[in-house]
């Protein structure tokens, strides 16, 4: 089997996700000589990436032309070792990496009349354990920035009687003014840390003591805001504190778990085994969350993982994209022994998102359901396929 094209999909979606945060998803189909097609997606669909995710899969799509596409683990090696700027890694160059290897495993499958889990080694989870995250969006697929503690108390009973028990917040990103500012660093003022913390402390309230509550700081803290929140929120009996900073200095992750009685979480930001290496090797993260999307895919993916049980450490995936890359993490997650919960996006509900492809998986009483159809069990539709800008490499 021989890869013979690989088209370039951007679907016309050019729109915002939440208040202030584009939404642009890229897809990657690759075919081959015995008609069998695999679908990938790029991790970046979220904020400012759009050109980058397309140029990095023109780039890298072209490489693989005519090798074999059951052969993931060599394609891998010569995206990273023979393009030059691989060996560098980075953001781009990872998610490129990630899109193509998802829609390899995806043509596996479909080779194979067998999903991905079962390659991978078969489950050893039957239904994942998920929760609801990015609630000061509200919960549902028309987002508004929350404000007051009573709305994140209100929203996190409507996540209840759908039947998550347990949800993700930001409770410092929305300002009092409703606006969503991006500078937390330094030290908060009392002002601003009393709201984020009467805003957890009414989300506690109102669930009781059996909802678990993940904290996110989506790295806008710095080692001492970070510190002086998550002191504050310790009474709180919060789950794990998300992107407290910034991931480019590990160090700084030894500071925060000193001072900081929540355990610590990260890996949206973080790439490849070399990435988490430092991370695992001073056991500051208890949870590590890759992104499949931008991590080097599911064969990265599995390894990072894998890597993770070594040193005792959980694994939620960071799934913050479209269906394709939800179908994706899904499968992964069947297999992993050290899985924790899964991801549920408030993005996943967007209609339009949805509507981009075959299937709608959602989760159904805060448990999701792995995919048993061939390869990844998701792909676009052919009216999305039609409206979309495609480029085609051959």
């Amino acid at each position: 089997m021989k890869i013979i094209s690989v088209e370039i999909i951007r679907p016309p979606f050019a729109g915002r996700a939440s208040d202030g945060t584009h939404w642009n998803p890229t897809f990657v189909r690759v075919n081959t000589d015995e008609g069998i097609s695999g679908f990938g997606e790029i991790g970046l669909a979220y904020s400012d990436a759009i050109y980058a995710s397309a140029g990095i899969l023109r780039d890298f799509g072209s490489v693989v032309i005519g090798m074999d596409p059951m052969h993931s683990e060599e394609i891998w090696n010569t995206l990273l070792r023979s393009t030059f700027w691989g060996q560098g890694g980075g953001t781009v160059i990872f998610a490129g990496m990630s899109a193509i290897d998802m829609a390899l495993w995806d043509i596996k499958g479909k080779a194979l009349n067998a999903p991905v889990y079962q390659l991978l080694g078969g489950k050893t989870n039957s239904s994942l354990r998920t929760y609801a995250s990015q609630v000061q969006f509200d919960w549902g697929p028309v987002s508004k920035n929350l404000v007051e503690p009573q709305e994140y108390a209100q929203v996190t009973l409507q996540a209840m009687e759908q039947g998550y028990d347990c949800v993700k917040v930001d409770p410092l990103g929305v300002c009092k003014d409703g606006s969503w500012r991006w500078d937390f660093t330094g030290i908060l003022p009392y002002s601003q840390l009393k709201l984020a913390v009467d805003r957890v402390a009414a989300m506690r309230e109102a669930a009781g003591p059996d909802l678990d509550i993940i904290i996110e700081l989506h790295s806008q803290t710095d080692v001492n805001s970070a510190i002086q929140l998550g002191q504050a929120l310790e009474p709180y009996r919060c789950m794990y504190y998300e992107e407290p900073t910034q991931p480019l200095n590990p160090a700084l992750f030894q500071k925060i778990q000193e001072k900081v009685n929540i355990p610590l979480a990260a890996g949206e930001r973080i790439y490849s085994r070399w990435g988490f290496r430092p991370f695992l090797e001073n056991r500051t993260l208890s949870v590590i969350q890759p992104d499949l999307g931008n991590t080097g895919g599911i064969t990265e993916g599995k390894k990072i993982c894998d890597m993770a049980a070594l040193y005792d450490v959980e694994v939620q995936l960071h799934l913050c994209g479209g269906p394709i890359a939800i179908a994706a993490g899904l499968q992964l997650e069947a297999v992993i022994p050290n899985f924790v919960v899964h991801e549920h996006h408030q993005y996943a509900m967007i209609p339009a998102n949805i509507q981009l492809c075959k299937y709608d998986y959602q989760p159904k009483e805060g448990r999701y359901e792995v995919p048993d159809l061939p390869g990844l069990g998701q792909e676009l539709t052919p009216e999305t396929i039609r409206r979309s800008e495609v480029l085609t490499l051959t």
